[in-house]
């Protein structure tokens, strides 16, 4: 399978245009092979959590008519898609700090609300109660947000549920230790492939520069999307080729 981790600067606050961009990389990707397309944290309003909160029209239901160009994006290449935005669960709920996973098909695969919250985070979204997991072409993945990737029981429990793929939508700032810290920790020490979205641009989180991509159960990084917009490929083997 070829995943696809992708990265752009969202315009904040901007869902139509944040989804037009994303639709667009899901296009990009799909011709280029992906079967799945992974983008970072708040994706769909730039990670802007002051805002959100303020603003309840950024908030997004699960069939929200707004992401219907993802949806159309992803049947036309039949390819699958992690999306991060605030999603409602219910009228009056705070909104999830959520991953839709939308299909080939353009359905819903999974739902994965962030586990935990960091910072002003706590005090705009609700808090997830379980781990995110779907299957696509026979493997099984999980899904992870950002600091969720600090707590290595999330991937622990990833691997001993028979995920072979632990995909992070991340906003990782310059400088963050992460990169060398975290997502090729996890990748060794569980064997499991890991893929990360991470950010481009300025936002509440700080100045952020990509380097989207992946690591292998080694450890070792098998893509790096650099610093610019767009999106790179990494090439996941079947889980009886693992």
């Amino acid at each position: 399978m070829i995943v696809a981790a992708a990265q752009f600067a969202p315009v904040p606050g901007d869902i139509e245009a944040n989804v037009r961009t994303a639709a667009g990389l899901i296009r990009a990707a799909g011709a280029d092979g992906a079967r799945l397309v992974v983008f970072p944290e708040l994706v769909l309003t730039g990670y802007e959590p002051t805002r959100i909160g303020a603003d309840p029209a950024l908030h997004l239901a699960e069939d929200d008519v707004r992401l219907t160009p993802l949806r159309e994006a992803c049947r036309a290449v039949s390819a699958a898609a992690v999306v991060n935005g605030p999603i409602l669960r219910g009228a009056g709920d705070r909104p999830g700090l959520t991953s839709l996973v939308l299909g080939p098909d353009g359905g819903l695969l999974a739902r994965y609300d962030k586990l935990h919250l960091h910072g002003i985070e706590q005090e705009v979204f609700a808090e997830g109660t379980a781990d995110g997991r779907f299957e696509l072409d026979g493997a099984r993945f999980a899904l992870a947000t950002c600091y969720d990737n600090r707590f290595p029981d999330l991937a622990e429990r990833a691997a001993a549920d028979g995920c072979t793929v632990y995909l992070a939508s991340s906003v990782l700032d310059v400088g963050n230790d992460s990169f060398e810290k975290v997502y090729p920790v996890r990748a060794r020490d569980f064997g499991l492939y890991v893929v990360l979205g991470n950010v481009l641009g300025v936002s509440e989180a700080g100045r952020s520069e990509g380097r989207s991509g992946a690591w292998g159960p080694d450890g070792e990084r098998i893509a790096d999307a650099g610093t610019e917009p767009g999106f790179v490929l990494a090439v996941i083997p079947a889980p009886q080729d693992a």
